[in-house]
């Protein structure tokens, strides 16, 4: 009997899990924007309960992005392109995060090492629009991105950690969900498909 008891237990764990899981995983097609934002495709990214909305204009090779993740009050959040290969090294991050007066602070920097500096410093692609939004265990980025040397295809890679020490990002965890939060996105070809 106390198998029979056990094993029930332990399904309910994770079909609780499994829910909970879920309905915070909504589908990104899903998702109305308050501030007037609107774009014409999106992405559910596979780890750390992001997403990626975006507009993509091929004549200027710009791409107007919204960048959406789950975050506390304490943690930042940081979508990136890696011009030159998939991974976290190398890549060009924009990061948001809550300021010490609750303030929401957003910036571009370059992710040099497996230990960066996470100091503002400029990208090899052009940024401007830059601002952040926060709600309730949520941070989003809003930025016009590119043109990019590689055109509509770029390697992405996204992160989250849970402490900002003196306006510093601190190393995130490394756990499976966050070494495996990168892949390639083509703007152009993945918005064609949303249409």
């Amino acid at each position: 009997m106390a198998i029979t008891i056990t094993s029930a237990f332990v399904i309910f764990f994770y079909i609780l899990a499994f829910h909970f899981d879920i309905s915070y995983a909504r589908m990104c097609s899903e998702y109305k924007f308050t501030s007037r934002r609107s774009y014409s495709s999106c992405r559910d990214l596979p780890h750390l309960s992001a997403e990626l909305h975006w507009t993509y204009n091929s004549s200027t090779g710009i791409a107007r992005i919204a960048y959406r993740a789950r975050q506390g009050p304490r943690g930042w959040v940081a979508w990136a392109v890696n011009p030159n290969q998939i991974g976290m090294v190398g890549s060009e991050a924009i990061v948001a995060f809550h300021n010490g007066n609750g303030s929401m602070r957003v910036y571009t920097t370059l992710i040099n090492s497996y230990s960066p500096s996470m100091v503002p410093g400029n990208l090899s692609f052009q940024v401007s629009g830059l601002s952040a939004e926060s709600s309730v265990n949520e941070i989003a980025i809003f930025a016009d991105v590119g043109p990019f040397e590689g055109g509509s295809v770029v390697n992405q890679v996204w992160q989250s950690g849970n402490l900002v020490l003196n306006g510093v990002p601190q190393m995130h965890a490394v756990s499976q969900q966050n070494l495996q939060s990168t892949g390639e996105i083509d703007f152009l070809y993945d918005q064609e498909k949303h249409r």
